[in-house]
């Protein structure tokens, strides 16, 4: 009997894979699945004249662009642009791109990194001591020595029961164990240095004894972030995103990955009033500008993660759409990190204080790597572990 059906298929492999059952020739697979991997990108303040150039070659092209009322009779001087088409479209629009004047050239430039980067795989976490391929989705374990943490109230503000915990995590199956000695929590208050040294230093120290698998630094400062890498751990996490320009030196300086959040104002300030035109747009775009800084100042590219920042700046609706919206960061072409554990986004929808937060800390996780997370910050790691195992096992069916 005859049947239909919408094919819900993730990627270019699962296109192929389709066409290969319905009996297509290799070449055929090829060719067509060019032209069945559609994508829609988003332009924003292209020029009006350029505008128009885009949308005319993109229609040329058997694809369509959406732009602003006002760009065919110059009420506006600039639009932002929505492109709908097939890879093979694409490849038609930067060709046309390339030979018209204005800035075309860089637009079509822009087009094709973001095509390129959305399709990258085969990242690689390159540590002092290991490497760590990205072919699955890592899961980094929160050990905060602090007294004020969100998340355990300063259960492990004292050292061995810190080196206690990291011991366990790593047992559970930690990939990375992530070491901080301030809260960020918001409205917090900063500590200094010193302080901050004071608490995480002996936990490093007896960590590097018990375990093996790679620590990293959660700060904001280039002093705590060197000595603590130069005395073993082998990343730094800065949820300032690399706003301090000696931060930026002092990683380069390092040769290590380090994961850089997007954060709106600071943890003193972030939750006042967040707001934004466009949540994932102004995410990319300042994370895009602080990779663009970090490679000028001498940070190898290859070491970047890129972190959207869940509560950081972000209201319930916020931290929902980046969840939803996460693949978007494939347009980076750079690894993507995910901490939404525990965060108060998911009391509010549960009605639930922090202790009681698991469910809803590992729906989030599943659905951050469903839609591409490559490393996951977890405060619960045995049931994390087991999560990101069954949500591998549904996107790659390999288990």
């Amino acid at each position: 009997m005859f049947n239909a059906r919408v094919l819900d298929l993730r990627n270019r492999d699962e296109i192929k894979g389709e066409m290969k059952k319905v009996g297509s020739t290799g070449a055929g697979v090829k060719i067509m699945s060019r032209k069945a991997d559609q994508r829609l990108i988003k332009l924003e303040n292209v020029g009006i004249k350029e505008a128009n150039i885009i949308k005319q070659e993109m229609l040329s092209a058997g694809g369509d662009a959406v732009t602003h009322k006002g760009t065919l009779d110059h009420s506006v001087g600039e639009s932002d642009l929505i492109l709908l088409g097939t890879i093979r479209q694409y490849e038609k629009l930067v060709s046309k791109l390339k030979i018209q004047p204005f800035t075309c050239k860089d637009i079509a430039a822009e087009v094709e990194e973001v095509l390129e980067n959305y399709d990258k795989r085969g990242f690689v976490l390159k540590f002092p001591k290991k490497e760590i391929a990205l072919d699955r989705t890592l899961v980094m374990g929160v050990l905060n020595v602090t007294p004020d943490s969100f998340s355990d109230g300063g259960k492990f503000f004292d050292a061995d029961a810190a080196i206690d915990h990291g011991v366990e995590m790593a047992e559970q199956g930690a990939d990375i164990i992530d070491l901080g000695g301030e809260s960020t929590r918001p409205f917090s208050d900063p500590v200094s240095p010193e302080e901050e040294l004071k608490r995480v230093r002996p936990v490093v120290e007896g960590l590097l004894q018990k375990v093996d698998v790679p620590i990293s630094i959660d700060t904001r400062r280039p002093t705590v972030a060197r000595e603590i890498v130069e005395l073993g751990a082998q990343m730094v996490n800065d949820v300032s995103g690399l706003r301090d320009p000696e931060m930026v030196s002092t990683i380069a300086d390092l040769n290590v990955p380090v994961v850089v959040m997007h954060m709106l104002g600071t943890p003193k300030t972030m939750q006042e009033k967040p707001e934004y035109k466009d949540v994932m747009g102004e995410i990319i775009g300042y994370l895009r500008n602080q990779i663009d800084n970090a490679v000028k100042g001498g940070i190898q590219r290859e070491n970047i993660i890129v972190d959207p920042g869940i509560g950081f700046g972000k209201t319930v609706e916020h931290n929902l759409e980046i969840l939803r919206r996460l693949g978007e960061m494939r347009s980076l072409g750079l690894p993507i990190f995910v901490g939404a554990s525990r965060k108060s986004f998911i009391g509010k929808i549960l009605d639930s204080e922090v202790a009681d937060r698991l469910e809803g800390s590992l729906a989030a996780l599943v659905s951050s790597v469903l839609n591409g997370a490559n490393i996951v910050r977890v405060h619960d790691v045995e049931e994390s572990v087991r999560a990101v195992k069954m949500a591998e096992a549904i996107l790659t069916k390999r288990f």
